[in-house]
């Protein structure tokens, strides 16, 4: 079965792991300071706070920025849960704007109108959560500047788009943003195998997002309220998280960051091969913008009149692993409980309707990719 993503792990990740088996802390040592300082010396952000999953460092990021009950969230209706989630976790509430027909991120048009609505209702948003889906970085200059007046903070939803870049420059790096958040799952850029972290150039929102990741907990006894003089003392300053990532799952980031840049021209170039194999079949295929590089976590195209269930099962029969990314976040039934239903966000749900993720990772073959295509063309014929 070709997968629609899969990790690359070579002798180098496996000996990097073993040195800290054989050799380091397990947890808590030096490497998940090497791996946050290596991560800022690729983003060019100052600062970065590494956790155990993408979803734990949105949540920090929404704690950090004092996201808390009454605060509303916008975010996109076209991502995985935890952009969404990560906002009722502190007890705001989650409002969705549509995205945009061919970037398929935010639709800054209707960014500008809901913000002009909430204006004159008289209750904007606190945090914007903009997701860089399938690797390509939102219009953050032009949103920086829509969201500025109102005073509204901004975090980047990166999960998919570590290696990418806006107007040459790295995504991660915050110039436009509070805070930018990657992922390190076994299918993006680089693995951790579970992991994540968060960027940003603010050194309180670093302090506070370290804090909540790790119990609340300091040692700094600079910082303590109550010190009693006990050379074994900690003290607890808020109620915060184990969100800690491991010295083993920082020693595979290194290792891996190490060839992240391969990874990323791989994936460019798979799809780009798509762009000229697939230009002749019934399908709408991903945009690309001269000011932003793709990460190309992933490659997805839109049917144009064929039957998706019926295009998804024969290609699995035929052993092909098509997924589909994402079903809108407000059609889950949970969100359906808090009052949104089908019809709130068409776009999103228009793309849903035809959209289909095609395999891509470093190490699909063009042979692979060829059988990919061939049968694509067998079932849409």
């Amino acid at each position: 079965m070709i997968q629609y993503g899969k990790h690359n792990i070579i002798e180098t990740d496996i000996e990097a792991v073993c040195d800290v088996l054989r050799n380091h802390h397990l947890t808590q040592g030096a490497k998940g300071l090497e791996f946050e300082e290596a991560l800022c010396k690729y983003t060019g952000a100052a600062h970065a706070v590494t956790v155990n999953s993408g979803t734990s460092a949105l949540h920090i990021a929404c704690l950090a920025l004092n996201i808390g009950e009454k605060d509303l969230v916008w975010t996109v209706p076209n991502s995985f849960v935890a952009s969404a989630n990560c906002a009722l976790y502190c007890g705001a509430e989650i409002d969705f704007v549509d995205i945009d027909v061919d970037s398929r991120n935010i639709d800054t048009q209707a960014l500008q109108a809901k913000l002009y609505q909430a204006k004159q209702r008289g209750r904007l948003p606190k945090a914007v959560i903009l997701v860089h889906f399938a690797g390509l970085s939102c219009e953050m200059k032009l949103i920086s500047e829509i969201l500025k007046p109102f005073n509204i903070a901004i975090i980047e939803d990166a999960s998919h788009a570590l290696g990418a870049s806006f107007e040459n420059e790295p995504v991660g790096n915050c110039k436009y943003s509070d805070c930018c958040i990657f992922s390190f799952h076994p299918v993006k850029s680089i693995t951790t195998a579970e992991g994540g972290a968060l960027m940003t150039n603010n050194e309180q929102i670093a302090a506070v997002a370290r804090s909540f990741a790790k119990h609340g907990i300091t040692r700094d006894v600079s910082s303590f309220s109550q010190f009693i003089g006990e050379p074994w003392e900690y003290e607890q300053q808020n109620l915060g998280f184990n969100y800690r990532l491991s010295d083993i799952q920082a020693a595979l980031g290194i290792s891996q960051l190490h060839r992240l840049n391969e990874f990323i021209q791989q994936r460019k170039k798979l799809a780009e091969r798509y762009q000229k194999l697939l230009v002749d079949l019934p399908l709408k295929l991903p945009a690309f913008y001269a000011h932003i590089q793709s990460a190309w976590h992933i490659y997805v195209v839109e049917l144009q009149h064929h039957n998706k269930k019926q295009v998804f099962n024969m290609m699995r029969e035929r052993g092909i692993a098509l997924n589909v990314h994402y079903i809108p976040i407000h059609l889950q039934p949970y969100y359906r409980q808090l009052g949104f239903n089908a019809g709130d966000f068409p776009i999103a749900e228009q793309y849903y309707k035809m959209a289909l993720t095609l395999p891509l990772y470093p190490d699909l073959s063009e042979s692979e990719q060829d059988y990919v295509v061939a049968s694509l063309k067998e079932v849409l014929v």
